[in-house]
């Protein structure tokens, strides 16, 4: 792959991805961290490499798991691409490189009537090259992918499927979103799998608003960070970037609906992985789990629990909130030369829940997500308190409805995008309460 790493060992070190681990660290009870990618494609849908190329990338990089999420497919069954079209989507010579890393031996070619054909390897295949015990675990996904009757976007992944599940579109983007989770539940119930849900990059076309995120109450994730260039995460100035849809969408869930608020995932999203395109790099975000063991049900039990946080560069060493004394604690993991700051984001009680619509340069509406500001009435998704240094905690102190962090260090980006300046984490939302 001729994407340059973008991880030098010495950041490896720091971030404490080990190669390997020994047995009794496998076998170890203790929770720890796991590094993972929910959100990646590759030559099966629009992606411009082989699935076991962006694998054997992400492996190489110290991940620990990595979902494929092809769009409306699982990666099975036998497929050929021809040689000319593989290199023309990459706009390099994307097919020397993959004998080069593999050989003759595991490439698989044959004559097409448009030239010479390379099979794609499915997951399993992929699995077989890749995969190691404590180490390193390929997740089956699916980016269920289409549009509501009127015409708003909408992309969900549904994580450790066993087979594809069809787009289910409907009248709006929420009923769209219900029909795609019943779906996915279904299938989860008659394979027996453990799956997970969540909503991909909301303000992509604008697709999906912090109301629609409230209302749906059986969606508890959606990516707070996508790592796509253009899909519009800091917001226009007008509209809303996708944390503040995440205070919205979290305190409505709490005082509208009655619900547990949503859980903020940090992915790729990635699609060019040779170099010669910024849009959608490999290793601009991620997630960290805490979980005993590396296995798709215990990730996902953890993801489920909030027993996670999201980052583009930062590293956590601890997070925990103390339920008796309603305090929320960070412990970051330092590297030279950066500061770190940490902002701990939340909404207090009396905030308003009627909003208004914005509106463009011109004074028209927009159909987007509202704007909750009020005279007199707290802000929804105020900053609670800002602590410099390597360790932060808050006390709560009664009025908050959720507390979340935001860390943020000195340090630009690992890879470069316009629309992250810093390297950042994100903590999910504690200290809520549903009636």
């Amino acid at each position: 792959m001729k994407l340059k790493s973008v991880w030098a060992p010495r950041a490896l070190a720091a971030l404490g991805l080990v190669a390997g681990l020994t047995l009794a660290q496998r076998n170890a009870e203790t929770p720890r961290w796991w590094r993972g990618n929910l959100h990646t494609h590759t030559l099966w849908s629009d992606g411009d490499q082989f699935p076991d190329m962006v694998a054997a990338w992400y492996r190489d990089q110290g991940y620990h798991f990595l979902a494929l999420s092809d769009h409306n497919l699982l990666s099975q069954g036998e497929r050929w691409m021809p040689e000319s079209e593989i290199n023309r989507r990459a706009a390099v010579d994307a097919v020397a490189p993959y004998f080069a890393r593999f050989g003759p031996s595991w490439v698989e070619t044959r004559a097409g009537g448009g030239g010479r054909e390379i099979r794609l390897k499915t997951l399993d295949e992929t699995r077989t090259l890749v995969d190691q015990p404590g180490r390193f675990l390929m997740i089956s996904s699916e980016e269920l992918t289409g549009s509501s009757g009127d015409g708003r976007s909408l992309h969900m992944n549904a994580t450790n499927l066993v087979e594809p599940v069809a787009f289910q579109s409907a009248a709006t983007v929420r009923e769209s979103m219900v029909r795609n989770l019943a779906a996915v539940e279904e299938a989860a119930r008659r394979t027996g799998r453990e799956t997970m849900v969540h909503v991909n990059h909301p303000n992509y076309r604008w697709g999906v608003t912090a109301e629609d995120l409230a209302a749906v109450v059986g969606e508890r994730f959606f990516e707070v960070w996508n790592g796509v260039d253009g899909d519009n995460d800091p917001g226009d100035g007008v509209r809303a970037g996708t944390e503040e849809i995440w205070d919205i969408a979290t305190t409505l869930r709490l005082l509208r609906y009655q619900a547990p608020p949503l859980y903020g995932l940090a992915t790729d999203d990635s699609h060019d992985y040779h170099g010669n395109r910024p849009r959608a790099q490999p290793g601009r975000a991620w997630v960290m789990v805490r979980a005993s063991h590396l296995s798709p049900q215990w990730l996902i039990r953890a993801l489920r629990a909030g027993d996670f946080y999201s980052s583009t560069g930062v590293e956590l060493e601890d997070v925990r909130f103390d339920a008796g004394a309603r305090r929320l604690t960070l412990r970051i993991r330092g590297r030279g030369g950066e500061t770190y700051r940490t902002r701990f984001i939340g909404t207090r009680r009396g905030a308003a829940t009627a909003g208004q619509v914005r509106k463009g340069p011109g004074g028209d509406p927009l159909d987007t997500t509202l704007d909750y500001t009020a005279a007199g009435r707290p802000k929804i998704g105020e900053v609670l308190a800002e602590r410099d240094g390597l360790e932060a905690s808050y006390t709560m102190t009664g009025d908050e409805l959720y507390v979340r962090a935001v860390v943020t260090s000195s340090a630009g980006p690992v890879v470069p995008s316009p629309e992250e300046q810093f390297q950042r984490a994100w903590t999910q939302p504690v200290g809520w309460r549903v009636p």
